[in-house]
Formats: structure tokens, sequence, C-alpha cells
């Protein structure tokens, strides 16, 4: 009856078989057995050579890979609606040190290369004007809406046009790749992204992201700027083994399938109340205060998300049965032309 994040989900048991094949003795930090086998297997992945690192958070995925891309004198241009711009307590600032947040237009939170080059153009070559080092991209976004390998060739062209770096923040990747039914290279360095924060804790993970360096050399320095920051975990091999045992026979990807296809469910049953395609796992519903009440006392649990909104967020672990009773509930309130 719980639909308001896949946060708060339940832990794959895979993970934590992992969790307990790895409680034995080796070595610390990022020099054991698991952790070094992380390249050769997000290599495999990505088709391409990668530097994976662990990480124990998405937001610091995040502002590790925008620090390696933006100076602190720098600026970084994303939509107004990221999640690193309202959800991350200004972590991107502190950890590159004071780079700003540029913020773009984009129906469902989804940027085009004609929103970033609007930012891009108002600003001046000036050192009175901070100048863009970066862009930032959220696939899904937090509209649930998916960019497709077309969209992110598009805005990595422009990227490589004006000289920037492009990052991806992949906090729901798998369930932006389920929907596309692509290679994860097509949506990634195929199309110019730099780095990626591939998200695994909504999908069924426990403590652990990755990190991808598409350009192996920005995981240089990032080594140290993770140990500065107090993520080098001492144990880093359970995070590195969460990571493996959710690319095992690609568990990360069928998680991420049954969670698209239970909001599926839901759209089906929302109709016109949709605010937005449903390309991933969430679903947002135009409602009234008295039909989200309504909802609530039959027991859901959901965001509000704006004026006359409701976000629904299916986890990896829920099966129709579990949506079923949602779906009527949402069916069953009066119908509305939207």
């Amino acid at each position: 009856m719980r639909f308001f994040s896949d946060n708060a989900a339940p832990v794959h048991p895979a993970v934590l078989a992992a969790l307990g094949d790895a409680n034995v003795l080796d070595t610390a930090y990022d020099g054991d057995g698991w952790s070094k086998q992380l390249d050769a297997r997000f290599s495999e992945l990505f088709q391409t050579e990668v530097r994976a690192l662990w990480v124990p958070s998405g937001t610091a995925a995040n502002c590790l890979a925008l620090a390696a891309m933006c100076p602190p004198h720098g600026a970084i241009v994303c939509h107004r609606d990221a999640h690193i711009q309202n959800d991350e307590g200004g972590a991107p600032e502190f950890y590159t040190h004071g780079a700003k947040l540029l913020l773009a237009e984009g129906a469902g939170a989804k940027l085009t290369p004609a929103t970033i080059a609007a930012v891009l153009d108002a600003t001046r070559n000036d050192v009175h004007q901070v100048q863009p080092h970066a862009i930032s991209i959220t696939n899904a976004t937090e509209y649930g809406l998916v960019y497709t390998p077309d969209d992110v060739a598009a805005i990595g062209h422009l990227a490589k046009q004006r000289g920037l770096g492009l990052h991806m923040d992949g906090a729901r990747f798998a369930n932006a790749v389920a929907h596309l039914d692509c290679a994860p290279a097509d949506v990634t360095w195929r199309g110019g992204v730099d780095a990626l924060s591939f998200g695994f804790v909504k999908n069924g993970g426990m403590s652990a992201e990755a990190l991808i360096f598409f350009k192996p050399e920005l995981a240089a320095a990032t080594l140290y700027r993770r140990k500065r920051a107090g993520l080098l975990l001492s144990k880093g091999r359970y995070l590195a083994a969460q990571l493996l045992a959710m690319l095992e026979g690609d568990l990360w990807l069928d998680l991420g399938r049954n969670a698209n296809a239970g909001a599926a469910l839901l759209a089906q049953a929302a109709g016109s109340r949709l605010v937005n395609p449903v390309e991933a796992n969430e679903v947002f519903l135009r409602v009234t205060a008295a039909e989200a009440a309504q909802l609530r006392a039959l027991g859901f649990d959901f965001y509000d998300w704006g004026p006359g909104e409701a976000r629904l967020v299916i986890s990896w672990n829920q099966s129709p049965a579990d949506i079923r009773p949602l779906a009527d509930a949402i069916a069953n309130l009066p119908s509305r032309s939207c």
C-alpha cells in the first residue's frame, strides 16, 4: 500500500546473499577482490573501457562526477527541477567548492539542446560572469520521462561543440534502459556522456551506487576527492559485492522492467489524469486534495507533487497483485477531462 518512494523498498535477496559472501577477510578500502572486478564488469556492460567506483549514495556519485568536470569558478547547466538543484541540500556546490548551477527549462523536467543553448547563449564570455563547464541530465527525469539515444546524442553534440562535459544522473537508469530496450552504451557514451551516476539503491540495492567514468582519466582526481569527502569506506568490498550481484544475469535490468510494468498498470487506470506519459516507474496524477485524501483513507501512501498533483512510485518488488487495488481505486475516482 506504500507508493511514496522506491528508496524505501526492501533489499533484493541476491544483494543480501552477496554481503554474506563478502563477509571474509580481505584487503581494506578498494583493494579487495570484489572492488578490483568493477572496471572489467562495467566495461563489459557498456562495451567500452570505463573506470567504475563504488560510492555510498547517489548524491556522492552525482557530486563527485560534477567536481571532476567543473572547477569552483565554473557552472553546470541542469533542469530547474533536477535533483541536484532541489534535493541534494547544496551538495553539488559543496563538492565542487562553489560551482554554480544554471537552470534551464523543459517539459517533464527534460532538457533539449534548445533549452540548454538558451542558458549558454545568455552567458557572456566575460570574467564577470560564471562560465559553464558541464551539462547534467537525469534519466529517467524527475517527472519519469526518458531520454532516448537520439535525445542524448543531440545534447552530447551540443556539449562537444561548446567544450562542455556531460553528466547523466541515472538514479533510475535501470528503468530508463528497460523502457528503451537498448544497449546501455547507446544512451550513454555513444551519445557523448562522460560520466554516469548509475543507481542501484532505488532498484533493489542496499547501500551502494556506481560512478562510471567513460573518460577514465576523470577518475584520477576523483579518487582523492572521494577520500577527502569521507566516502572511501574501509570495508568497500561490501559495496562492490552489492554492485556485482546486481549486474549478475542483468538482475538490475529485470528489476527495472518489473517496476516499469507496475507503473504501466497504474497508467492504464489513470487515463486522462496523467500529467505526463509513463515511461519509467513513476506515475504523476492530477488529483484534488479531496481525491488525494480519499486514496489515503483507503490506505495508500504517496507524495503530493505540486498543486493538484500526486506522485506514485512503483518499486522493484511490487507485483500486479500489490498494485491492482490502487489501480482500481484510481479508476473509481470521478472521471475528469484534462
